[in-house]
């Protein structure tokens, strides 16, 4: 079994998950310029009276969210690319299993970073090696 090429079902649905992030934020329109416009209708109490309460930090957040989010995918995507499993060629008795060690930080897998990504996007968690 060759690693390198057969892709881990978990971490698969982890890279669709960052890749529709990825697509969905490209997609939108970037609220930069309308944040700078609403920021003109703040009232006394800073807030845009709208039918919900915007706060100059809800502008401030929605001027940057797309580019920020952006970032973010780009990030999750090179974690996920740097964290993946590799055969650790240690001898076991079962060869249809082999033992695993990530290929970045060649702790057993699935490493730590891989762990705390799969949890953050709500993905089942992988029960931990025996």
């Amino acid at each position: 079994m060759t690693t390198e090429h057969s892709e881990d079902p978990q971490r698969q649905r982890l890279r669709e998950q960052l890749e529709a992030i990825h697509i969905r934020t490209e997609k939108a329109t970037s609220w930069h310029d309308e944040a700078g416009r609403l920021r003109g209708l703040l009232n006394n109490d800073g807030y845009v009276p709208v039918r919900t309460k915007l706060a100059g930090e809800d502008l401030d957040f929605l001027g940057d969210a797309r580019d920020t989010l952006l970032t973010f995918a780009e990030l999750g995507l090179r974690l996920l690319d740097l964290h993946q499993p590799r055969d650790a060629g240690g001898i076991t008795s079962d060869t249809a299993h082999p033992i695993l060690r990530c290929r970045s930080c060649m702790w057993r897998w699935p490493c730590p970073t891989f762990r705390a990504m799969s949890e953050s996007f709500g993905t089942p968690r992988v029960p931990s090696p025996a």
